[in-house]
Formats: C-alpha cells, structure tokens, sequence
C-alpha cells in the first residue's frame, strides 16, 4: 500500500513505481528512459525503443478515448484505463497509463514527462481491494486492532475508536488486557489471562476464533458489554511475524438474548417437577440466582399454601409466608442484613412489592432496593394465575450488576408466569398432598437411628403418589446388647387402607422386637395377630355385610450382633436378601422359606449369616425389581450388579440404585434398605464366668470395678456396682450352672449377667417391714433401662446406663 501511495504522489494516481513499468519521454513523446519493468511488460528492449515515439507501440487508433496517445502537455488528468499497446510478439494488452510532465531541471529546454504503465485487469482488483479495505477501516462493524510483536497496540479502525468512545492515540501502547480493564474471559478457563492467549497466538500461528470477553469501557465504566475477539498472526514478506491483528464485534445484545433463551430453556426443566408449591418456588430461586439476580425470594398467601382457592380480599388481609429464598454466596456480604436473611415478608405500602401486589404487574425499582435501600436495583413481579394473587417474587441486584431494564422485567414476568402455573397446580392437591406426606411421616421412620452396630440408609418409592404411601414398609430396631433389628415387609393391596395395615404391622413388630425375641419367634407372633386381624376384618359390622378385603404379607427380619459379627436372619414369603462381602462380592442370600404373613399354623425358621465387619445387607420388596416390563429375575440381577464393588457411600449406593431400578411402568410400591456391618472398637466388650456360688459375686464386681477404671469410667463404679451386684445376687440365688459377667462400652455403659435359668425376675413393690425386693427397684431407678433377654441356654439380664459425650 506504501508503494501505491508513493507513486500517486508524483502521477496522482494509483500506479505504482514497485511494478509498474516506466518510460520518460521527451519532445515529441520520444523514449529516453526505459525501465526494466516495460521491457518485461512490452518485450521490447531499451535500445529498441529508445529515441522513437512511444505511439508506434500503439496498438490501434481510437483506443484511447477515441485519439492517438495524447501529448505530453495533455496535463494531469490524462489517465488511460484501457489502453491497448502492442507487444513486441505481436500480441495486444490492455493497459492503465498515468502520463504526467516531470518538473523541469535548471536552465533545460526540452520538456520531459513519465509514462506509467500497469495492466489494466491489476489496477481494477487493486481498486476492488482498497474499497473494501477503505470500508474495514471506515464502515465496517467490525473492529480492528494490530499490536506489535510487544502486543502493543499500533493501530485501530474507526469502530474501535467508536467503541472505545476515544481517540485511539489514547490507547495505542497499550496491552489487550489493558484496553478494558477488569474484564474477563467467558466461557472455557484460559490461564494467564487474555494477555498470554494474544501471546500464544503470535507465538504458535494458531487463529483464536469468536473468544467472548465481558467488561466495561474506560470510557463507560457502568455499562457491562460483552464482544468477539478473533486473533490470528500477522506475517512479513519474509514470512516473519509481525503482530496480532485483533477483531471485535459487539454482541451484547445477541449475548442477553442468547442467555435469556438459555435460562427460559433451564426453567422449563427445572420449575414444576413437583407438585409441592415450596419445591417449586426453590426451583424458581435457583434457577434465577445467579443469572439474573444476586437475590430472589418467593413469597405465598397462606390460604395458597394450605390448597384453598385464592381469595379476592386486598393482600394486606391475606398473611405472606416466606416459602424459597436463595442469595448467590458471592454477592451475600454485599447485601443489606434485612436482605440478606428470610424476614418476616412485612413490606411497607410505598415498597415496590406492595405496589406489585396491589396493582397486580411488575413493579421496577431501578435505583431502590427492599426497603429503600440505596445502591440495589429491585424488580417486584406477582405472582397470578387464572386472574387470582398466589403470592410475590422479589428480585434484587447489588451494585455488580447495571441496574434492571425493560427486557429484563420481560424475562422474569415469563419465569414467574411459569412458577405461577405450577404453583396453582401444586394448590389444587396441597390439601390431599398433605394428608399424604403427614400419613407417610406418622407410618415409616423419617429418620433411621445412629447405631454403632450398624450403618443404614434406605429409599421408599410410593407407587400412587396421590395417597403417598402404600403397604411397603422397613425399620432398624434397637435392641439391647448393642444389637439391631432390621426389618423390610410388603402388605396385599394398594391405599389407604393397606397404609393403615402397614403402619399396625410397623408397631407392631417394633413392640415385639423390644421383647429380645428370636427372628423365627417374632413372626410366628406377627402371623397369629394378622390371622386375628383377618378374622376381625371377616366378622359382619351392625346391620352390614362381612369385608371381603385380604389381610397379608410377606415380611424379611433379621438381628445382628456386633460382638459376634453374626445375623440371624428368618422370612415370611419374601424375597431374598442380597449380601456383599467385604471384597465386594455379592449375591443373593439364600434362607430357609418361610409362609407368607397371615396364612396360620405353619412354623418359620431363622438361620445365622455371619457379616464380617463391612458387609452389606440389601432388604427390598418386589416392586423395586419386577414390573410388567422387568421380569424378577432380570431385577434381582440388576440389583445385584450395582451392588458389587468397592464399598461406597449407602445414599450414594441407594441413588446407583435408583438410577436403574424400579422400571418406569411398576405399578408397586419400592422400598429398600440397606445396612452395613460394624464391629465394636478393640478392647470395648470385657466378660468373664465363674460357679454359681456366693463368692463369685464380690470378686465380679471387683473386676467389673477394675475395667472402668481402666476405661476412665470411675465416676460410674457406684452404680455399676449395685447393678452387676443385684443380677449376680439374683443369679446365684436362683440359677445353676456357671454365671457370667459381660461389659460393653459403646455409646452407653451395658452390664450383662447370663446364667441357665429360664425364670425372669420382676421389679415389685416392697413393704416396709420386707427384708428384700428391693433389688430391682433400684436397678431400674439408677439404669437408663434393663430387661430380661433369653437365649438357647437361659437368660440374660441387662441394664444400659447413658455415656457422656466425651466418654
């Protein structure tokens, strides 16, 4: 381009002295001067042309506006565009001449002038070639912007000057993360920032294409602008680098869009999954924070909240409750502290929500935030459907963000519209929801017990979410002797009705439980009082007719021991337990088949697993592993697939769990429960044995004294002592054989005294002239609690007293 300029200084036009070929006339237009370049372009060699006209090479009149070539003192306007001289081999070339007089030297008589030449086709790309740089440079949206191999900016077209809101000497020196300081990167993680990207560029050759980079001008420091930088190298003729050349163009508007379509595309994902009003306002708030607000917060009538139709009576009448709020972490110390946490929704009647509310449209604040507060820009948007008030959505900006504009209170009407939808929708089945969840909460554990001996989690899918609950059911029991119970069972039918069943057989169990009863033993109970339930249900109500309903179930319960690291482990119809081993084995558990529930008369049988200390149990019922569409088999085998393996977190194990069963066409409840073995700490069970004579009893409870000692457990030798004391008195007095003496410290203090003898001691009443019975009346006033446990070859007495914390 130099080159160009260079010669249009001389001749005034486009036509340059780099490659175009040159003669110098004299009078006469004879050739004095012949350039190598007019010999390359003409073929004719200087001592062929020197000293005769130039016309002679004209290839025929009238090519030249219709004349010969014109005289030399034709002036500067005589510009040829296409001018046909001949080649020396004969051929005709179509030529652009600029003929301009040479200034005269000092005393010289003749009058000289230059010829230029070039071909006609060149100089037509090459006009072609600075209009469109000429429109880069002065129209074009596109911005540019060079930097040296310093990455220093050099120059920059006029939409960069625009942009920039400035003459470009003003940033020319400057580095690209200079030009917009504070401004970030979006999109992937680039280290080093946007400097060290424009450095690789120059540095490997490699083009960085459409790069989306935030920030505010120097010149606009409030107003945010999102651009598309493009880097590619710049090369001299050598092929050496020498710069970046940097495009930018403005996509702010395209980028709100772009982000407004995303987040409405997000909402219909995440807003309304549920049918619970306070589930759907949080899904508001998190899909909303931190795209287009630092802080929303969702507030519903009460009457909305409790599933009664809406009311027209004026809001101020009809009480807020706070039902979502969610601030984004990094904008939370910014925020005014009544902002910041969940206040009671008591807004004054000049705030931007009482307005909203009482006009029934979005109310924007652009320089006001809740409760006046200054630097925030608050967008109050009610929320209505079918022309009722359901509640208000508070939208608030802290001073990171531009203020709140018209296209975005268009957006968030369109969330809130979306919210209110589901939110009516959640209104209609609150009431018969909450009669569900309440049911569900009263009849299945809310939460599973801390144990030492066991680790448990469980998940329960109701088939009729409507009801909320059917007849699957689980528990983990308690049990003295730091053992547990765990029990998963299934009852015949669907509803409220099998609910109600559930939750008796439920109680029931636990209450037997409490009784230290054998697996086997246990559901023999369970039978007879289903069988009696069943006969009760047969009998005829006044006036009416017999029920014809089936009472029933099957039923899977076992006991572990975390002393013995054994399971004892009886069923009632069920399915299989899955056990994995330590090593990450598993496979379903066979055990003896028992008699589904309520069928009478059949015996069960138990039988004993050992579960060495982080070994998995999984209790399920059927409708986790078989459908229409899932055969039981298949089920089993997929259960058990994700099953095996390296041992993981239970909740984490329930959710791979869920992730593949139950299938999306059951039609059955799904309950599982999965417990994994513990085992005591070292040195935490103590027992010992002796005859059962007199002697045996103070020689116990110096030892019993001793281990406390030994476990810093002093401060509880009193008591322990009166317990070990009055079993042992006991067990000598009315036992034969050997008695033992067994210490387990756990989460409390447990004293056990075993002997062969099947006569259970009860606490009673003394008189005051009795001389004894007073005993176990002052066991049970000092332990937290005691009982009677019976095994194969008699008893065990035990009492349990509370551990602090530290102990």
């Amino acid at each position: 381009m130099g080159a160009w300029e260079s010669a249009s200084g001389v001749t005034g036009e486009p036509v340059a002295f780099s490659w175009a070929a040159s003669a110098v006339l004299g009078d006469r237009l004879r050739v004095h001067g012949w350039s190598p370049a007019a010999q390359e372009l003409l073929g004719y060699p200087p001592e062929d042309v020197l000293g005769t006209p130039v016309t002679r090479l004209v290839g025929a009149p009238g090519h030249y506006h219709g004349e010969d070539l014109p005289p030399a003192t034709l002036g500067p306007e005589g510009l040829a565009r296409d001018l046909v001289l001949r080649h020396r081999d004969g051929r005709a070339l179509h030529l652009a001449a600029a003929h301009r007089p040479l200034p005269a030297s000092p005393g010289g008589q003749e009058t000289a002038s230059l010829l230029l030449l070039a071909p006609a086709g060149e100089l037509r790309d090459w006009e072609t070639g600075q209009a469109v740089l000429r429109a880069l440079f002065t129209q074009s949206p596109i911005g540019l912007t060079l930097y040296d191999t310093e990455l220093r900016v050099t120059w920059a077209n006029d939409t960069c000057a625009r942009e920039m809101a400035g003459s470009p000497e003003r940033y020319r020196g400057l580095h690209p993360d200079e030009l917009v300081p504070g401004g970030e990167i979006l999109g992937a993680e680039r280290p080093g920032g946007l400097r060290a990207l424009v450095r690789g560029v120059l540095e490997t050759g490699e083009p960085v294409i459409d790069l989306h980079y935030r920030g505010s001008p120097p010149e606009d420091p409030a107003g945010e602008r999102i651009w598309s930088y493009s880097y590619y190298r710049l090369l001299d003729g050598r092929g050496r680098p020498v710069g970046v050349c940097e495009e930018s163009f403005d996509i702010t508007e395209r980028y709100r869009a772009e982000r407004r379509l995303h987040l409405l595309v997000r909402a219909g994902e995440r807003i309304g999954t549920t049918l619970d009003p306070r589930r759907t306002a949080t899904e508001l708030a998190l899909t909303a924070v931190p795209q287009i607000a630092d802080r929303v917060a969702v507030d519903l009538y009460q009457d909305v909240l409790e599933g009664r139709a809406p009311r027209g009576a004026p809001h101020r009448e009809r009480p807020l409750v706070r039902v979502a709020s969610f601030t984004a972490p990094s904008a939370a110390a910014g925020l005014p502290a009544a902002l910041a946490r969940d206040a009671r929704p008591d807004y004054p009647e000049s705030s931007s929500q009482a307005r909203a509310l009482r006009g029934g449209s979005a109310v924007l604040d652009p320089d006001r935030g809740a409760g006046d507060a200054p630097g925030l820009s608050t967008l109050a948007v009610p929320l209505r459907a079918q022309g009722a008030g359901l509640g208000l959505v508070t939208f608030v900006r802290g001073g990171g963000w531009p203020p709140y504009r018209s296209d975005d209170r268009d957006l968030a009407e369109e969330l809130v519209r979306r919210t209110a939808v589901a939110v009516d929708n959640a209104r209609r089945y609150a009431g018969e929801h909450q009669a569900a969840v309440t049911l569900q909460r009263d009849l299945l554990p809310g939460q599973l017990p801390s144990l030492s001996a066991v680790e448990a989690a469980y998940r329960y899918l109701p088939a009729d979410s409507r009801v909320g609950v059917g007849g699957d059911w689980f528990d983990v029991i308690p049990l003295s002797g730091c053992r547990v119970g765990f029990v998963v069972g299934d009852v015949v039918g669907h509803g409220l009705r099998a609910a109600a069943t559930m939750g008796r057989l439920r109680a029931t169990v636990r209450a037997l439980a409490q009784l230290d009863l054998a697996p086997e033993e246990l559901l023999s109970r369970l039978d007879d009082l289903i069988v009696q339930w069943a006969e009760e249900r047969a009998a005829p109500e006044e006036g009416g007719t017999p029920h014809e309903e089936t009472t029933g179930g099957t039923c899977l319960y076992g006991i572990y021991d975390p002393v013995s690291q054994r399971c004892a482990l009886a069923r009632a119809g069920h399915l299989l337990p899955v056990l994995v081993t330590p090593e990450g084995r598993a496979a379903l558990r066979e055990l003896p088949s028992g008699p589904p529930l309520g069928t009478g008369g059949l015996p069960f049988e138990s039988t004993e697993v050992d579960l060495p200390e982080g070994s998995l149990l999984a209790l399920f019922t059927d409708g986790l592993v078989e459908a229409r569409d899932l055969d039981l088999d298949e089920g089993l085998d997929r259960l058990t697939r994700v099953l095996a393996g390296p041992a993981r977190p239970l909740d984490r194990l329930c959710g791979e769990v869920l992730g593949v069963l139950p299938s999306p066409m059951t039609t059955d409840d799904a309950a599982l429960l999965l417990v994994r073995s513990r085992a005591l700490a070292p040195g935490s069970v103590v027992s010992w044995e002796m005859p059962a004579e007199a002697a045996a009893v103070p020689e116990l409870r110096r030892r019993a004294r001793e281990q406390l000692a030994a476990w810093d457990l002093d401060e509880f030798s009193f008591t322990t002592e009166l317990i070990v004391g009055e079993f042992l008195s006991n067990a000598v007095r009315h036992a034969d054989g050997p008695i033992g003496l067994r210490l387990i410290r756990d989460r409390s203090l447990l004293c056990e005294v075993s002997d062969a003898s099947l006569t259970s001691p009860h606490v009673r009443q003394a008189s005051m002239d009795d001389e004894g019975g007073r005993g176990l009346f002052l066991v049970s006033q000092t332990a937290q609690r005691w009982g009677t446990r019976y095994t194969r070859t008699g008893k065990v007495l035990w009492a349990e007293q509370p551990l602090p914390p530290a102990a």
